[in-house]
């Protein structure tokens, strides 16, 4: 049986991938952005140079402690949806947990990649559709215990709207993960010289316009991102409709980036 490459919601595989079949899906769909090893010696080269790939494994070793610790023995049978699933790294990391996972992503190329790593692993207890986070909540029309927002909200130019549509389909608990900028605080005039508002926190706009237009896939929909700093990040989570809010702290060899709180990781329940 061939490998597939497919929008929409895929057929179910009528029998396992051969060695060669995975081979050829390898070479045909790539390039990747993310490392799977499938055994016998065939894997994926990630598309981000070595110094970087540490970000992987530092990110799932912090949504794997955090999902663990909370969830315990309720893992089997949980329901997670993977927002901005990309190539389905993460969703196979909660099925492998014991979840029933729907990943979600915009790009078709990347759930042909996410399907084809799903088949050829044998893991079923994972479906894919393409989908925006803008318009989320409507579209999926419910809710799951674990929601995954993993290297996605600085990727999006509207990231207040983008957190309600994950707080909406949020039951329990949303693992976020995002790079931030530093912190600016002060006061502003807010309607006169003499009336004053302090400020936390900010949102810096950052144009992906060269890597957009060039077609990287790792990129928003849009040209324009905005990335938010960490007191940003908590005060929107909380108007988002987060009742508690979090940091995970990075362990010890953590990533680069999440080591010194360039990237961060937040816990948030509703």
């Amino acid at each position: 049986m061939p490998f597939r490459i497919v929008s929409g919601e895929p057929p179910e595989p009528e029998e396992e991938l051969t060695l060669d079949e995975i081979r050829r899906g390898i070479e045909e769909l790539g390039p990747w952005f993310y490392p799977f090893d499938f055994g016998d010696g065939l894997r994926t080269t990630a598309l981000v140079p070595e110094s970087v790939t540490a970000i992987f494994d530092t990110r799932l070793q912090m949504v794997n402690t955090t999902v663990i610790q909370y969830f315990g023995d309720r893992l089997g049978g949980l329901e997670c949806i993977d927002i901005g699933c990309h190539e389905g790294f993460y969703s196979l990391a909660m099925a492998r947990l014991g979840m029933r996972v729907h990943g979600v992503d915009g790009r078709d190329e990347n759930l042909g990649r996410a399907r084809f790593v799903a088949d050829a692993l044998g893991v079923t207890d994972v479906t894919y559709r393409k989908g925006r986070v803008e318009t989320l909540a409507a579209d999926e029309g419910r809710q799951y215990d674990l929601t995954l927002f993993l290297g996605v909200l600085y990727h999006v130019e509207d990231p207040m709207l983008c957190l309600r549509q994950v707080a909406d389909v949020t039951h329990e608990m949303c693992v976020i993960e995002t790079q931030v900028v530093d912190e600016v605080e002060g006061t502003t005039e807010w309607g006169s010289r003499d009336w004053k508002r302090r400020y936390q926190g900010i949102l810096a706009l950052i144009d992906e316009t060269g890597e957009f237009d060039a077609g990287v896939r790792e990129t928003g929909m849009t040209p324009m991102a905005t990335c938010p700093s960490p007191k940003a990040l908590r005060f929107m989570l909380h108007q988002a409709g987060f009742r508690r809010v979090e940091q995970v702290p990075p362990h010890e060899g953590a990533y680069e980036q999440h080591a010194r709180g360039k990237r961060v990781v937040y816990a948030a329940w509703k």
